[in-house]
């Protein structure tokens, strides 16, 4: 008998410093008992599980420098903003660039203009061409009849060749001037592009989480200005321990808990970095999560994976009753409700772990009624 009574009473005392004790239903008239259902406790398979921790991280992310040097102009974002694809972020000076632009533009046009000379010439050395290939047929004609001496003949030869030269001069031109329109239009595309990276856009919509760089700064090569994330694609980058490597393979289930969010998601590894980091005996794991408007980088989350399963105790959850640190289920004994204080561990599919407290075949009260007490009177029914 003192037994039982000494828990309740160390019961009440505890509750009493949680806040109070349980609240009491009113006791039913002697003789009326409340009419309960049981359940037995009994053992069942329990998923066993190694939790790894980790942070939540963008699957894109960019940090954004600038390609030139150059003063900054304009900022036109802030940490935090929305961004689509293409938006300028920052704008640099650009007179020095705008400056090299405008030369390689005079530069092609100056080779342009040379161009119609060039052609001028061809034609002209085309025309002579021509005429001294035309005056080589009529003074050949005239040498095979004797009619000129060699000495003429020598000299229409002559005249001859130097037009073919001529032409073939001209046209040697041409080919060099077109060369160097080309290299004109390259320097041009080249002034354009550098001139282009004075104005810093966005490679993709996401959001902008860090900017370090305000109007003024000295942009460099290579100094980061502001860090953008691709938006609505997050995954839990995990430690997990050593063990466990040659089990996790690209597309195990995990189901990640986000503490900030309250919520649990089933998921599937989708990367494993082999590499063991020697100070923490683990590995990363990366888990892609499905998008959701309330995800941001640096979340702290927890990732479990299933190593096999063990024989627990387990009773449903909302038969459980908590008050502060401590819970307790009703147990019913020889017609009287007793209240059992336990210790829970997990809770899966609706059921939780119980560690201590209840043993193997003992029936506990379920459902809880309103009017339950300890000490009531019950009557357990089918």
């Amino acid at each position: 008998m003192f037994r039982n009574i000494l828990p309740v009473a160390l019961l009440v005392v505890l509750l009493a410093g949680c806040g109070g004790a349980p609240e009491k239903a009113a006791v039913p008239a002697q003789g009326t008992p409340v009419a309960v259902g049981t359940l037995v406790v009994q053992p069942i398979e329990w998923p066993a599980t190694l939790e790894a921790v980790g942070t939540v991280r963008a699957r894109t992310s960019a940090t954004i420098a600038s390609k030139v040097m150059g003063h900054v102009r304009e900022v036109r974002v802030q940490a935090g903003d929305a961004v689509g694809a293409g938006d300028l972020l920052v704008l640099l000076d650009a007179r020095d660039q705008e400056a090299a632009l405008r030369a390689a533009q005079a530069g092609l046009a100056e080779a342009r203009d040379a161009m119609t000379e060039v052609d001028n010439a061809i034609r002209a050395a085309e025309a002579n061409l021509e005429l001294a290939r035309a005056t080589h047929r009529r003074m050949s004609d005239l040498f095979e009849k004797s009619s000129i001496s060699r000495q003429e003949f020598d000299e229409v030869v002559t005249r001859l060749k130097m037009a073919e030269a001529n032409h073939e001069m001209a046209l040697s031109k041409r080919s060099q001037l077109q060369a160097r329109i080309r290299q004109a239009e390259e320097g041009v595309r080249s002034a354009e592009i550098m001139a282009g990276y004075a104005e810093i856009r966005a490679p993709f919509a996401g959001m902008v989480i860090d900017k370090t760089v305000q109007p003024g700064n000295l942009a460099a090569p290579g100094v980061p200005l502001l860090t953008l994330e691709r938006r609505g694609e997050y995954r839990l980058e995990a430690s997990v321990d050593e063990s466990l490597l040659a089990s996790i393979r690209p597309g195990t289930p995990v189901a990640v808990t986000l503490d900030a969010l309250n919520r649990r998601i089933d998921a599937r590894v989708t990367d494993v970095v082999p590499t063991i980091d020697p100070a923490a005996r683990a590995f990363l794991v990366k888990i892609d999560l499905p998008a959701a408007p309330d995800l941001r980088s640096g979340l702290f989350g927890r990732a479990a994976f299933a190593v096999g399963s063990r024989r627990v105790l387990a009773v449903p959850a909302d038969a459980i009753r908590t008050r502060g640190q401590l819970q307790w289920v009703f147990v019913a004994d020889q017609g009287t409700a007793r209240l059992r204080m336990v210790t829970t561990g997990a809770e899966r599919d609706g059921r939780r772990e119980i560690l201590s407290g209840l043993a193997a075949g003992e029936s506990i009260i379920y459902p809880v009624t309103a009017d339950l007490s300890d000490g009531a009177k019950v009557e357990v029914r089918s």
